[in-house]
Formats: structure tokens, sequence, C-alpha cells
């Protein structure tokens, strides 16, 4: 009986270490790192145009630092992980895996992130948009794989969702900071206001860095791929990663509202 008690407190003490050895197998075939470093060069990049907008180019080092600290790498990773690890367990952890361990699966990952620096260049990200404009009206087959896609992960509503809340934020730390003197219902007038306008932003972003990504991906390639994205496994990954994306992103939201309003008054003195 004893021997036997022990098996059992050994095996259930291995489930969550086995649980936790495979999420590091899912962020790796997942490419998350690379993805983290991306996403960091983009809040980088988006500090400069708050810069220029909001500190007349006048932010210097002290800004450029303290936006590297919100955007940290290794904090936007662990976000990201955070999100995946509740969402995914079981059968779907494993389908999830052996996708993007596949040879497709992997090509899928590093052609998203790819797009993702490209459209870094304003005039790369014109490009595409235009293309998927045209696209729109031709309603080609790869434009209905893409479209699956879309609204599998229900990406229009849960992008806009996820913009809306990090707006949000943003200003409820100007406020906070003391730059605005608003009310809660002001602010969420304010943000909500914008809904239409960020809903049609997103829809052209999302069709542009979809059609430039899976550009070189044939159309049986792109038609398996949308067939992983309906399944549980695909529906579960795209909820886990909002999931991750959405808190941190509203996280950093506030930050960057909160140092943004600490070199405004800076500025000030």
């Amino acid at each position: 009986m004893r021997r036997l008690l022990a098996a059992c407190l050994v095996m259930l003490t291995a489930l969550p270490l086995w649980a936790d050895a495979r999420h590091t197998v899912l962020m790796d075939v997942l490419q998350v790192r690379n993805l983290s470093q991306i996403l960091q060069a983009e809040g980088l990049q988006f500090g400069a145009t708050l810069d220029e907008e909001w500190l007349d180019g006048q932010g210097g080092p002290a800004w450029t630092g303290q936006v590297s600290r919100i955007y940290d790498a290794q904090r936007i990773s662990e976000g990201i992980r955070a999100g995946l690890e509740p969402a995914l367990a079981g059968d779907l952890l494993e389908d999830v895996i052996t996708f993007f361990a596949s040879d497709l699966g992997t090509r899928v990952i590093t052609l998203e992130n790819s797009a993702r620096q490209a459209l870094a260049l304003e005039d790369v990200e014109q490009e595409a948009r235009s293309r998927f404009a045209e696209l729109q009206e031709s309603d080609g087959p790869r434009l209905k794989q893409i479209s699956r896609m879309i609204d599998a992960g229900d990406l229009i509503n849960r992008n806009v969702t996820s913009a809306l809340n990090s707006n949000y934020q943003f200003l409820r730390a100007l406020v906070d900071g003391d730059v605005y003197v608003m009310t809660d219902r002001e602010i969420l007038e304010d943000v909500f206001s914008e809904r239409d306008a960020i809903a049609a932003d997103t829809l052209g972003w999302l069709g542009a860095f979809m059609l430039l990504a899976y550009s070189p991906l044939t159309l049986e390639e792109l038609t398996l791929y949308a067939d992983f994205v309906e399944t549980p496994a695909g529906v579960a990954l795209n909820a886990g990663l909002f999931a991750g994306f959405d808190p941190m992103y509203e996280d950093i939201s506030y930050a960057l509202g909160r140092a943004m309003a600490l070199n405004m008054a800076a500025e000030e003195l």
C-alpha cells in the first residue's frame, strides 16, 4: 500500500513537470522568442512615434530607455505563455505541437514572422494593403481561405476589442498622471468613438499581413492551414494567444501612458 501511494505521488508530481516541458516545446515550435523580439521592435517603433507626436521628438535617451523596458522581450514571451498554458492541454496541446512541428507548420510560422517584420516598413505595408483591397474585389480562392481563418478566430472583433482596451488604458494612465481631467465615462466615450475606424483599419492590416505572409504557399497548402485553424486545436490556440496578448498589451499601454505623463510633466518644469 505504501509503495502504491509513493508511486502515485511520484506520478502526480511528474504531471506538472511533463506539462511544463510540453508547453516549452509549444513555445519553441511557435517560435515565440523570435516573435517577442519582433514585437519589441514594433514597440520601440511605436515609442518613437509617440515621441514625435506627444513630446515633439524631445524624449531623448530617457524616453527610449523607458519604452525599451516596457517592451521587454522576455516579458512579452512570458505574457504569451501565460495565455497559452491554460488554453492548451492534453490532445489540443499535442495537436498544435504536431502541426507546427511539421514542414508546413514551420513554414507558416516563419512566413508570419517575416511578414510582420516586413510590414514595419511603411511602403511594404501600403503595397500589401493595396493588393488586399484589389483581391477583395476579385473574391479569389486565396481570399476565401484567408477569410476562413479570420472568421474562425473572430480576428476582427478580437483585435478591435484589444485595441480599444489598450487605448482605454493609455488614456486612463494620462488621466491618472494629471495630463487630462476626464471621468471614466468620458474616457470610454472617447475610445469607443473610434471603433468603426479601428475595425476598418484592422481588416486592412490583417488582410495585408495574411496575404503577404502566405503568398509563398500554394493554394493547397493555404487550404490545409485554414483547415487546421478551424479545428478545436486551432481555435484553442487562437484563444490562448489573445488570452496572453490582451492583458499584456493593456499593461503595456498603461505603462506607456504613465511614462508619457511623467515626461510631459518634466517638460513643463
